[in-house]
């Protein structure tokens, strides 16, 4: 390949398309309205699920890529997550309870190890293709991963309405309606046609590949010999994997426990100094504007991955965690003082931007520790620590929130009926302080970090 930046071009249209899978807030309102006897558990269900697979996908997408290349894998990725989408387009021919289980399967299953399928193969290929600038092009990799919801997220809710597109509430354009579950077909064509171009332009470079002017890392250090590539079963065994594992699993921890939780968290701050009930309309506008807030935050989480992978690449991986970590802890210990909105959208938008560095340096640091001869299989590992993350953040929101008021909704319809819903407000000031202190201690751990070394032959 003549030029390797299009092998970029190839990632970033992979990547955006892959973005889908955090688009899922769009359709939970529609499907609770077609299937009334849904509970809110449920519908939430297929989302928890397809990180799941999107996670383990990784791990297993990455060996099998690393022995036959990433275009046949990235490729076959977006095949199952356009089938996935497609077949969810059926999902209104059950009844309530197999419609759960077949959305389950095909959107969340099918879909979800497309994208983990997918998703490894443009960081692995960027990766060999640019030695010299890792921190950047691995940043560049991912933000179109971060910033594929900002874009499809009001193409599907316009497409299950009709209505205008719009972005920052600029009507771009407008479109028919094609319905709930239409929209699912649209945007699995759309994936598996745009995923399958995209891998296209994914090639890996021959073997020793150099980039003009640039020499590789000396490999010796004193008594010891810096091991340049590291199977699988050789990086478990290394004290500097499981410390980055542990760190990589924090930082998600606190990125998806404020992104899941983005606009809830503003409501309980907007509402948290009422004494009694609201109106429909000044709520609406609190929805609204912590609607706005999950803007913010992708874009912030885009802008991350690309600043401070670049950033890595000047003052060096380790620096550069360790000063992510530092403002993603002292955010998160103050969090709960952030109740104005402006401080609000500066708190979210000061994580946003660390999580999305976690996600573009930690595949360089992967690549700068362990090397790229077994990469795809390497980072699907190291990739683990996101979905244990995802889990975990959420899970901490959730389970440490203290219910500090029930704010009651009232509502006038345009029959004159007057309607009253109940909505807890939560305290998530605890949640904050464990997520800050965890990511505290992942600073002081970063301390101790330096490459993986073997003693030298005599």
């Amino acid at each position: 390949m003549k030029n390797r930046w299009f092998v970029v071009l190839g990632a970033l249209i992979i990547q955006v398309s892959l973005g889908a899978v955090y688009i899922w807030s769009v359709f939970q309102t529609p499907l609770l309205t077609h299937f009334p006897s849904w509970k809110e558990t449920q519908v939430t269900l297929p989302a928890q699920i397809i990180l799941a697979c999107f996670a383990l996908a990784v791990i297993i997408a990455g060996r099998i890529q690393d022995r036959t290349g990433p275009r046949p894998v990235a490729i076959a990725g977006g095949l199952m997550l356009g089938t996935g989408l497609i077949l969810a387009r059926f999902t209104a021919s059950f009844a309530p309870g197999t419609a759960l289980v077949w959305l389950i399967v095909t959107y969340s299953v099918i879909g979800g190890l497309g994208i983990g399928a997918a998703y490894v193969c443009p960081i692995a290929t960027c990766v060999k293709w640019f030695p010299d600038k890792r921190g950047l092009i691995t940043g560049l990799a991912v933000a179109g991963f971060g910033a594929g919801a900002f874009f499809f997220a009001p193409l599907a809710k316009a497409l299950i309405t009709g209505g205008p597109y719009q972005l920052f509430g600029q009507s771009l354009f407008t479109l028919p309606q094609a319905g709930l579950f239409n929209t699912f077909l649209i945007l699995g064509l759309i994936f598996l046609v745009t995923i399958t171009l995209g891998a296209l332009l994914l090639k890996n470079p021959e073997p020793g590949y150099c980039p003009a002017g640039w020499n590789p890392p000396a490999r010796t250090e004193g008594s010891t010999v810096l091991k340049l590539d590291f199977s699988p079963s050789e990086m478990w065994r290394t004290w500097q994997f499981w410390l980055l594992w542990g760190i990589y699993l924090t930082g998600c921890a606190a990125g998806l426990m404020i992104i899941m939780k983005a606009s809830p968290i503003w409501q309980s701050f907007a509402l948290s100094t009422l004494t009694a009930g609201v109106d429909s309309p000044p709520f609406n506008q609190i929805a609204s504007a912590g609607a706005l807030a999950v803007s913010i935050l992708a874009i912030f989480n885009s802008l991350g991955r690309i600043v401070w992978g670049k950033v890595s690449d000047v003052a060096g991986r380790k620096n550069t965690l360790i000063a992510m970590f530092l403002v993603c802890s002292l955010t998160m210990l103050t969090f709960n003082l952030l109740k104005p909105y402006s401080l609000f959208l500066m708190g979210i938008s000061l994580v946003g931007l660390c999580f999305g560095g976690f996600l573009a340096v930690f595949p360089a640091v992967t690549a700068d520790y362990f090397g790229t001869r077994h990469y795809g299989a390497n980072y699907g590992w190291m990739f683990s620590a996101y979905g244990v993350g995802g889990l975990l953040g959420p899970y901490l929101a959730a389970a440490l929130m203290k219910t500090s008021a029930i704010v009651m909704i009232r509502e006038i319809r345009q029959a004159g009926e007057e309607s009253v819903r109940s909505l807890v407000v939560g305290d998530y000031r605890l949640a904050f302080v464990v997520s800050g202190v965890l990511c505290l201690a992942a600073t002081v751990a970063l301390l101790l970090l330096k490459k993986p070394e073997v003693k030298k032959d005599n």
